[in-house]
């Protein structure tokens, strides 16, 4: 995945800064199937506030020109291309103008689909003495197959097995602690009818002894 950011004249490298990190979208599509475009531009300083559009770009293979296909500016998602009509559904940050997560849903891929994709970030700083302006673009080269790869379904399979393997772990844990307040219960409820015999017997005991002294008045 190709990336270029520009500040001004100047090109920089983008980073990675408080909780954003920048994911490499995959690349393998299944026809007829819909795939998610990952595309990330983590914001140098999280405390300066922001506004972010997003633009994607597409080229087929082996055609020269891009076309533009999708423009969000919050809260509005625009398909900008006929091909692309019904098929485009923006996956990206919600609910806020500081757009660092430009991601998007293309249902229904066809083999057409296949090319590549440049998705391009415009943001405006705001900061005290001067708004600072950023475009960052990366790319996506996608490739569109018949049938989901072997190798992303072991993949996938791996990561369910680690998933059941953890469950399980957590289920172990949850009928350990469920075992042991019942065996704590039940030492509790052992000792309290313990502590009720030897207080029935104690009660039993306190009469006997008074009879007895009773009989050593008499006696004398």
């Amino acid at each position: 995945m190709g990336e270029k950011a520009l500040l001004g004249n100047t090109t920089v490298v983008p980073h990675c800064h408080g909780g954003c990190a920048e994911v490499d979208s995959m690349t393998e599509a299944v026809a007829g199937e819909s795939f998610l475009m990952g595309c990330i531009s983590c914001k140098r300083r999280e405390e300066v506030q922001a506004q972010t559009t997003v633009d994607w770009h597409f080229r087929a293979t082996g055609e020269e020109e891009y076309i533009h296909i999708f423009h969000y500016d919050h809260p509005h998602p625009n398909t900008l291309h006929e091909e692309f009509n019904d098929r485009l559904e923006w996956q990206g940050t919600m609910g806020s103008k500081d757009v660092q997560i430009g991601a998007i849903f293309i249902h229904n891929v066809t083999f057409n689909d296949t090319g590549t994709y440049r998705c391009t970030f415009q943001r405006t700083l705001f900061l005290p003495l001067d708004n600072e302006y950023i475009t960052v673009e990366k790319e996506v080269e996608l490739t569109v197959v018949a049938e989901a790869n072997r190798e992303l379904l072991s993949v996938v399979s791996e990561i369910m097995m680690y998933v059941l393997i953890v469950v399980l772990q957590l289920w172990m844990i949850v009928v350990l602690i469920h075992c042991y307040n019942k065996i704590w219960s039940e030492h509790e409820a052992r000792d309290a009818r313990k502590a009720l015999r030897a207080q029935k017997l104690a009660l039993i005991k306190e009469p006997l002894d008074s009879k007895d002294n009773c009989d050593g008045v008499l006696l004398e």
